[in-house]
């Protein structure tokens, strides 16, 4: 019986949910499925992998063939690579422990990678929400301004029409004309 290590489509409409199943190749997609070896939910980010690792690779290495998303998945997991390792022990390169020394040592480099990008990432996000606030706050500064040059040209108004009101208002006196005492002229008697 040819094998396939494939997805099957689960979730709902819009919300795709696979597991990662070893089928014959006959069956449809959806169909009989000899073992599942793990999920993947594309719906994350980044997307999430569930595989057990050890079926994985008992299922490479007996010919189980991949469709290609699953080999991308395999490959980032590192099933492969693990199964490079194990042909070299079997070629006697090298030893079991060095083996799985290397496949430490890829797997340490390849988080640190993911590591390296969700920082950088987080990173981005942090600057980019600082810009925004900064930005934020700048009109926030000017609509201030602009409000504090309205309420002031409004309290000199209000000023001005106060000082015209009390203007209206004050009892207006009259000029007084001072008069030079006229002589007056002697009475005749």
């Amino acid at each position: 019986m040819a094998t396939k290590i494939r997805l099957q489509r689960g979730g709902r409409k819009g919300y795709a949910f696979y597991r990662i199943v070893i089928a014959d190749v006959n069956a449809p997609r959806d169909g009989k499925f000899t073992e599942k070896i793990g999920t993947f939910n594309p719906n994350t980010n980044p997307a999430t992998v569930d595989l057990d690792f050890n079926r994985a690779l008992y299922w490479v290495e007996v010919g189980a063939q991949p469709t290609d998303t699953v080999r991308n998945i395999l490959k980032d997991e590192g099933v492969y690579m693990m199964k490079h390792l194990k042909g070299g022990v079997k070629k006697g390169a090298f030893d079991e422990a060095a083996a799985q020394s290397k496949f430490d040592a890829w797997k340490e480099n390849k988080e640190k990678g993911f590591a390296a990008v969700a920082d950088k990432t987080a990173q981005a996000k942090k600057d980019a929400y600082e810009k925004k606030l900064e930005a934020e706050k700048k009109v926030n500064e000017e609509i201030a301004k602009k409000v504090a040059d309205k309420k002031a040209a409004e309290a000199a108004e209000k000023a001005e029409a106060e000082a015209a009101k009390a203007a209206e208002n004050a009892p207006v006196e009259a000029p007084v004309e001072e008069t030079a005492p006229t002589e007056e002229a002697p009475k005749a008697e």
